[in-house]
């Protein structure tokens, strides 16, 4: 049995109380037998403080940006102490190199315990301005782990079925779904519980999870940062879409005890939808001209 976790919880631009909180979450995760841990999308460092047309960019707002580090930097090594034989993930902005040698940054995620970092992503779909911020990245990759292969990916990424399928294809057995996932900005219902941006974030997991049949881990900020109202609703799901554990719009840990091997044999018995898979009529799918596609699209 493995035990799996997605945290909510509410991440600044104050590195001292991300590590904090990384801490205590860690403790209670360690508490409950936990196994394998996903933090939010920007736990080190926070998210954007805006989106849209009035979004953070380098130019105008350099202070409010979350500080760009490195794979092999101090800040991600002190996570790797933090959560010593515990395999978590952990969403950061990320320092490149432009090819003109110009700094870059990225949105990414990584896999990683404390003795290695087993995988990094670039987060590749990129919404209401982000671009603004941040470089886009060119794939996905999937890690084999202690708990498993595991795959990552960012917020709206979870819009895009072809992220998800692409990491199943590639032998996924869980994807971590890191979000700093916030309430529509127009008409935001009164119990976030029931905006339509939280129906949205619900429905991708369990309709990502049961397309690929895998455990999807979703985790997001909760609380507020700037203008942004995050709505929460860490989950596990299972290859059925089952949600397993939530923790709805609360800071804190959806946790759950499952038997991947088991829950595979099971539900990948009798409809198996990668093996069921008709790639030879999915060509618009993969056709670069734009047109062309949106145009088979159109009359399909």
């Amino acid at each position: 049995m493995t035990t799996i976790a997605g945290v909510s919880a509410n991440f600044t631009r104050d590195l001292d109380q991300n590590y904090a909180l990384i801490e205590t979450m860690v403790a209670q995760a360690r508490e409950r037998g936990v196994d394998f841990l996903v933090f939010p999308e920007a736990a080190i460092g926070g998210y954007l403080s805006s989106l849209g047309n009035h979004g953070d960019t380098v130019k105008t707002t350099a202070r409010s940006l979350p500080p760009a580090i490195t794979l092999d930097g101090p800040e991600i090594r002190r996570v790797r102490q933090i959560v010593g034989d515990m395999v978590v993930a952990i969403g950061f902005c990320e320092l490149g190199t432009a090819p003109d040698g110009s700094e870059i940054r990225y949105n990414a995620a990584a896999v990683l315990d404390g003795t290695q970092v087993y995988g990094s992503y670039r987060k590749v779909h990129q919404p209401l301005g982000e671009n603004m911020s941040y470089s886009a990245g060119d794939g996905y990759g999937v890690f084999d782990t202690p708990v498993g292969r595991v795959g990552l990916q960012i917020c709206y990424d979870k819009a895009f079925p072809e992220a998800a399928r692409t990491m199943a294809l590639d032998g996924a057995e869980i994807i971590a779904s890191l979000s700093a996932w916030p309430a529509a900005r127009t008409a935001t219902a009164e119990n976030l519980q029931d905006d339509r941006w939280t129906h949205r974030f619900n429905l991708f997991d369990q309709a990502r999870a049961l397309d690929n049949q895998v455990f999807w881990i979703a985790s997001n900020q909760s609380g507020t940062f700037g203008s942004l109202r995050y709505v929460g609703n860490a989950k596990v799901v299972d290859p059925g879409g089952n949600i397993l554990a939530t923790t709805l719009l609360g800071s804190g840990m959806a946790v759950a005890e499952v038997d991947i091997e088991e829950t595979f044999r099971a539900m990948r018995g009798g409809m198996f939808h990668l093996r069921d898979r008709r790639p030879d009529v999915y060509g618009a799918l993969t056709d670069t001209d734009h047109t062309a596609a949106w145009k088979g699209l159109t009359h399909a």
